[in-house]
């Protein structure tokens, strides 16, 4: 289990985000210096079985690979997790192939600044990540942790690709495979999650729930004739909570989740759903806390402009007033200093 004894955690988001392209090694690095507990990177993987560190397998967005000439021919268009995509997915690429595309910003009107970065750092593989936090761990003298997010399992699983056992195999490679008190892993899908557990991983295992829809494996097997899907709703009241006891360490909610709001969509206060998931014996982390306008609820916007910040201290405080335990952050100096003007 990840040390409790900084409540809550802050969790770089893909790194520091906020100030660099998500992902790239300085942004790892930039979490660490500016005090984040835990990093998150998402895992999608290659066609030669490498796990690579990219918010999702389309990396059109997060990557320059579309201005690549030698690779036009790989756009394609595919149904993941139910969504028509198209674009270019690392699994139809090596990974020395995709060692040669650079890191661009994702969020391009909110984060214009963050552009003087673009194409200037590699995107990584799981490998590289574990091996940037135990440099930046010996450097600081703090433990700093990893929360993997394993994407798009049940998908993976359809084109015969095993990400669960792949990221068993990566982790013993790299030295974490036992290092249960700096390690979790997380999902959107229970079945992974469960697969891990059944084979014996020692990390803590979190569900996350999104705020609409149903996990993608169990629409998966609902549409091949097996049970109802459970939408993610069902999850956050007290039945669900109940069905993930034993099964998961914790869950990891939209922030939303976490605000009691007015008939206007204002926030009004904290919700009980950590105190609920606490009764139970589960953790409870969210995501994800940004400063701008875009990302806020409407009670802390400071003007129409979707990149300028708000009142992030006021909703950070609210969050943390709900209980959590975690906290994913773009911003980790921010998540910081949230925590410590909480009395956390």
């Amino acid at each position: 289990m990840v040390s409790d004894s900084l409540h809550p955690l802050v969790i770089g988001h893909r790194g520091a985000p906020g100030y660099r392209p998500e992902h790239s090694e300085s942004s790892y690095r930039l979490a660490c210096e500016l005090g984040a507990d835990a990093v998150e990177p998402d895992i999608v993987v290659t066609r030669d079985g490498v796990l690579v560190v990219r918010h999702e397998n389309e990396i059109s967005g997060t990557t320059d690979v579309a201005s690549r000439k030698e690779f036009a021919d790989r756009r394609a268009t595919k149904t993941i997790d139910g969504k028509r995509l198209t674009g270019w997915f690392t699994e139809d690429f090596t990974w020395a192939e995709l060692s040669k595309l650079r890191c661009v910003e994702r969020l391009k009107r909110i984060r214009p600044e963050n552009r003087e970065f673009d194409r200037t750092e590699p995107i990584l593989r799981l490998v590289d990540v574990l091996r940037i936090i135990d440099q930046e761990s010996a450097s600081s003298g703090r433990e700093i942790a990893v929360i993997v997010e394993v994407k798009h399992a049940d998908y993976f699983a359809s084109i015969g690709v095993d990400i669960g056992a792949l990221l068993l195999s990566e982790l013993s490679t790299a030295g974490w495979a036992d290092r249960p008190e700096r390690l979790v892993i997380e999902c959107f899908e229970l079945g992974v999650l469960e697969q891990l557990r059944d084979a014996g991983v020692r990390a803590s295992l979190v569900f996350l729930a999104e705020r609409i829809g149903a996990p993608a494996d169990e629409v998966a097997r609902a549409r091949a004739g097996g049970p109802r899907a459970n939408p993610y709703g069902w999850y956050r009241t007290n039945a669900g909570l109940d069905s993930l006891v034993g099964r998961v360490d914790g869950v990891s909610v939209d922030k939303s989740s976490l605000i009691r709001t007015t008939p206007f969509g204002l926030a009004a206060g904290p919700t009980d759903l950590a105190q609920r998931a606490h009764e139970r014996g589960l953790l409870v982390y969210t995501w994800t806390l940004r400063p701008e306008n875009r990302y806020l609820n409407m009670r802390f916007h400071s003007s129409m402009r979707h990149a300028e910040w708000g009142d992030w201290q006021a909703e950070f405080a609210l969050i943390i007033s709900s209980g959590v335990d975690g906290i994913f952050v773009d911003h980790p100096d921010l998540g910081v200093a949230a925590r410590g003007a909480s009395g956390s």
